[in-house]
């Protein structure tokens, strides 16, 4: 008999202790997933804070390596144009890339000569005006590439002074000495004409053309750290 009570009176607080452990359990683990996630949380939030930029100076002298975007020629572009392009090579300053491959430039043409048809050679220079980083966009001042067009001189020489020579065969063919001298200089303006027509040599630098620039001014530019 005595048995038997205590076993009931034993009973009743066992079953009370393991509802409340369960509960303590279950109310438990949303805080603990909580604080497991705090870290974490914790970490990244102090990885942005540490995450800083440090200005990183670009020496004078540097070289850039771009890729043109469009086409170029002497015969439509003028002082003035902006054309656009990309960085081939990433420009890297103590072992950090401070201007990445494939970075958008922009340069100017900074002068441009059409080719004439009797005389005038075709030039054009180009220099870069800026990039762009993370971005952002940075002035830069570079030197400037020139392309200058054949003399064309020889050929139209050659041009007028065979049509000279035609000219004079087909007039002393025709009326002797004074024919001939008649026939040259017929020749000699069908020459000029012909120079004139098919004389030009313009400067086309087609996109996808590499160009090398040199920075004549540092420039800074933020890089991550």
């Amino acid at each position: 008999m005595f048995i038997a009570k205590l076993r009931s009176s034993l009973v009743l607080p066992l079953l009370l202790a393991v509802v409340l452990a369960y509960a303590g359990c279950s109310s438990s683990s949303p805080e603990a997933t909580q604080a497991e996630n705090k870290p974490a949380a914790n970490s990244g939030v102090l990885g942005g804070l540490f995450e800083t930029e440090k200005p990183v100076s670009v020496p004078e002298g540097t070289a850039l390596h771009v890729v043109l975007d469009q086409n170029l020629t002497s015969a439509k572009n003028r002082p003035g144009d902006v054309f656009e392009a990309s960085v081939s090579a990433p420009v890297v300053v103590d072992g950090k890339t401070v201007i990445p491959k494939g970075a958008r430039v922009r340069g100017r043409v900074v002068g441009a000569k059409e080719s004439g048809r009797l005389h005038g050679v075709a030039s054009l220079s180009l220099a870069l005006r800026s990039v762009e980083v993370g971005g952002k966009s940075y002035n830069i001042e570079t030197s400037s590439i020139t392309r200058v067009g054949s003399n064309h001189n020889k050929r139209n020489i050659a041009l007028i002074g065979g049509g000279a020579g035609a000219g004079a065969l087909i007039g002393g063919l025709a009326g002797g000495g004074k024919g001939a001298l008649i026939g040259s200089a017929v020749g000699a303006g069908a020459g000029t004409a012909g120079a004139a027509a098919t004389g030009k040599k313009d400067i086309i630098i087609p996109a996808e053309t590499p160009l090398n620039f040199r920075l004549r001014q540092s420039v800074t530019i933020p890089v991550k750290s």
